[in-house]
C-alpha cells in the first residue's frame, strides 16, 4: 500500500528582503536568516531576498503580497544588535500565516 499524498501547503506571494551590509562582512547572518525563515515557511513565503547594503545596514521587511504595505519588522539602526529568531517568525505567521503552528516557537516565553 502506498500513503496517500500530503496535502498541498498554502502558496504567498510574501517576500521578505533582509538588506545587509556587505562592508560589515554580515551576509552569512543574513543567510542564516533566510535559511531559517525559508526552512519555517516553506511555500508560505514566495521569496526571501539578500539584499546588499552598505553603512552597517540590517533591515528585513515583509511584503505580505495582499494589497497591504510592506513593513519593516527590523532595523539595527533603530533596535540596535540582530533580530532575535523567535519573534521575527511570530511576526512574520501572524502577517502571513496567522493558521501555521510555529511548535515549540509558540511557547518560548518572553525573557525578563
Amino acid at each position: 500500500m502506498s500513503e496517500a499524498p500530503a496535502a498541498p501547503e498554502p502558496t504567498s506571494t510574501a517576500r521578505v528582503s533582509i538588506t545587509y551590509c556587505t562592508q560589515c562582512r554580515w551576509l552569512m547572518r543574513a543567510a542564516w536568516v533566510a535559511q531559517e525563515l525559508l526552512q519555517t515557511f516553506r511555500t508560505r513565503l514566495a521569496e526571501v531576498a539578500l539584499v546588499p547594503g552598505t553603512g552597517g545596514v540590517f533591515r528585513v521587511e515583509l511584503d505580505p503580497g495582499d494589497g497591504r504595505p510592506a513593513v519593516l519588522l527590523w532595523d539595527r539602526a533603530a533596535e540596535g544588535g540582530f533580530p532575535e529568531i523567535p519573534p521575527l517568525k511570530t511576526a512574520i505567521r501572524d502577517a502571513v500565516a496567522p493558521d501555521l503552528s510555529l511548535g515549540h516557537t509558540d511557547r518560548v516565553q518572553p525573557r525578563g
